[in-house]
């Protein structure tokens, strides 16, 4: 298929500039929820709540980019979309209950969805795999940064509310600059939306036959798991760190930072050097070292060795799930590859949705220190499911892989 004509330099900034955007309310939550359940006064497992409302605006304006595109455009879509995210941010510092902080959560998965979704559409029409894999590492620039925002708002500025007020009013500013740059945008994303609308027509497999697959349902546990996982450490690193191990404010909310800081680091070196190795060597390495991350966070044998098992976990993971999405089709087949990718993508938003908030139930009925436990069982299980799920001889695929 002809490729589309390359973007201008700087509509790939702009990319780069709206995957940071996207990871920057990411991290948010988990420097913040300590202090946020104080001051409303609930449960450690309330958690859930708005994790389960974000992920629902996100799976509704994602599911509905592609008609979104096409009446607005890439441009007007990250500017509203950016627009909604702010304001329902900087509405969590103003909400008197939490209820209403709850009920924010749907606004700020739409703005989200509707940006992941919508630039991935983009990207994967116009930009070589190479700036695709820098695209997705920059997601980690921002979730980098937001912790050391939150961590700096409740430690100097001694509110959690001045945290989400940053990053919301940095929202609203980029929705401005997008809207501006409507112009560059709209030379290339018709033909954009037309190459990945005929890519994902390319494939006639009924659903239902896709769903009667065995290895299809194994290959949604694998993204279930593995987003579950990434997002309960990142979500409870702060408060096992603060509340259970007695590290201070300041201190843990580094190291929560240095989490996504080795993640985005392990994206850019995946990208680097995934042409010397394979996919299926690369995920192994990956898993196992996410085991031994995991592993160290639950021995916890010296005083900084929590730390160092976040910090590894971080690195270790980056990769897997750009291997995940490369591998789909050696795990399923090429005819039902296009079905499960979406379906994939799914439980992905399933896992974020379930998981940290079933980690929190256990948390507040037992302990903190159940989380660490949680995190190894998860990873032992995606090793040892994804080595099932991938066939005996792997033709040694290579290439870029793509990330969330």
């Amino acid at each position: 298929m002809k490729k589309s004509p390359a973007p201008a330099t700087g509509l790939i900034l702009l990319a780069f500039i709206a995957f940071i955007a996207l990871g920057l309310p990411d991290s948010l939550l988990g420097v913040g929820w300590p202090t946020i359940r104080a001051h409303f006064g609930i449960p450690l497992d309330a958690l859930g709540m708005l994790l389960i409302t974000g992920t629902a605006g996100y799976l509704v304006s994602s599911f509905f980019s592609g008609q979104l595109i096409a009446r607005l455009g890439v441009g007007r879509l990250l500017a509203f979309s950016c627009a909604l995210t702010g304001s329902a941010l900087i509405g969590n510092t103003l909400v008197p209950t939490w209820w209403m902080m709850v009920a924010l959560g749907v606004f700020t998965g739409l703005g989200a969805g509707a940006i992941d979704a919508g630039l991935n559409t983009y990207a994967a029409a116009n930009f070589s795999p190479r700036v695709m894999q820098w695209l997705h590492a920059s997601y980690g620039v921002g979730v980098t940064f937001s912790p050391l925002i939150m961590t700096f708002a409740i430690s100097t500025l001694n509110t959690w509310r001045s945290g989400y007020h940053i990053v919301g009013m940095i929202q609203l500013a980029l929705a401005g600059c997008f809207m501006l740059s409507v112009p560059l945008w709209h030379r290339h994303e018709q033909q954009a939306i037309r190459e990945q609308t005929s890519r994902l027509t390319d494939y006639k497999t009924p659903v239902l036959e896709t769903l009667r697959q065995p290895r299809v349902w194994l290959s949604i546990l694998l993204f279930i798991l593995y987003v579950g996982a990434e997002v309960t450490l990142g979500t409870w690193a702060y408060s096992l760190l603060t509340e259970s191990r007695g590290v201070s404010p300041a201190a843990a909310g580094l190291w929560t930072g240095s989490y996504w800081a080795t993640f985005t680091i392990g994206r850019i070196l995946a990208g680097l050097f995934l042409k010397k190795l394979s996919t299926h060597t690369l995920m192994r390495g990956s898993l196992v070292g996410a085991l031994l991350g995991a592993a160290l966070l639950w021995w916890n044998p010296f005083p900084l060795a929590g730390l160092v098992g976040v910090a590894l976990t971080g690195f270790a993971i980056a990769p897997i799930f750009a291997g995940l999405v490369t591998s789909t089709s050696q795990r399923v087949g090429e005819r039902f590859a296009a079905n499960t990718i979406g379906m994939q993508m799914s439980g992905a938003s399933l896992g974020i949705a379930i998981i940290p908030g079933l980690v929190g139930v256990l948390a507040q009925n037992f302990s903190l220190e159940v989380i660490p436990v949680c995190l190894f069982t998860m990873f032992a299980l995606l090793l040892g499911l994804y080595l099932i799920s991938m066939p005996r001889k792997q033709p040694g695929q290579v290439g870029p892989a793509e990330g969330a």
